[in-house]
């Protein structure tokens, strides 16, 4: 194994009221210019960027559903998901670089960094394919549950997905552990 491969990971939807947690896992093999926070770019921006890191780089998803974060916590469904996305990687890492201060619970040298996201090319492209990938898996979710509007909201706590609880109720995908979720 070379000694320079380093991983880096980071996990989106912590903060919504459905579906699953989703990380990902990228060791970059080439060089992708432009790399930032997902949250900083746009969407077509970083659906651009998504498709440039996974040509250019290894990498694995890790996914916890709704009903695994309600019964282990958000916190620990987030590191587990980071765990299973490195775990997912088709080579070991010598070195993982965790987009936080809480790392997985994993066999292999890791280093916390708060705001990663935004300063290592190797957490930015994992936040930003974990984005993509989720925002997607959200879209087809929506033609499931069209009363919530996951295409737009992609399942965060916005004004208009707190209305659509009021009136319809949760579905299989809210996580009912969620304040605002089942007390709506």
């Amino acid at each position: 194994m070379k000694k320079n491969l380093i991983a880096g990971t980071d996990e989106v939807g912590r903060g919504c009221l459905a579906g699953p947690v989703v990380a990902a896992a990228v060791i970059l093999k080439n060089k992708v210019d432009n790399l930032n926070d997902s949250k900083k770019l746009s969407t077509k921006k970083r659906d651009l960027l998504s498709k440039k890191v996974l040509e250019n780089s290894y990498y694995g998803f890790g996914i916890v559903s709704n009903n695994e974060i309600d019964r282990i916590n958000i916190l620990n469904a987030s590191l587990l998901a980071m765990k299973r996305a490195i775990l997912n990687l088709p080579i070991k890492p010598a070195l993982v670089l965790v987009d936080g201060i809480y790392k997985p619970d994993l066999n292999i040298p890791m280093k916390t960094i708060i705001g990663g996201d935004s300063i290592e090319d190797e957490i930015s492209a994992a936040s930003i394919i974990a984005k993509v990938y989720r925002d997607n898996l959200m879209i087809e979710y929506n033609k499931k549950y069209p009363d919530y509007n996951f295409k737009k909201n992609k399942g965060y706590g916005t004004k208009e997905h707190f209305f659509a609880i009021q009136q319809n109720g949760i579905c299989t995908i809210h996580r009912k552990s969620f304040k605002g979720v089942l007390n709506k």
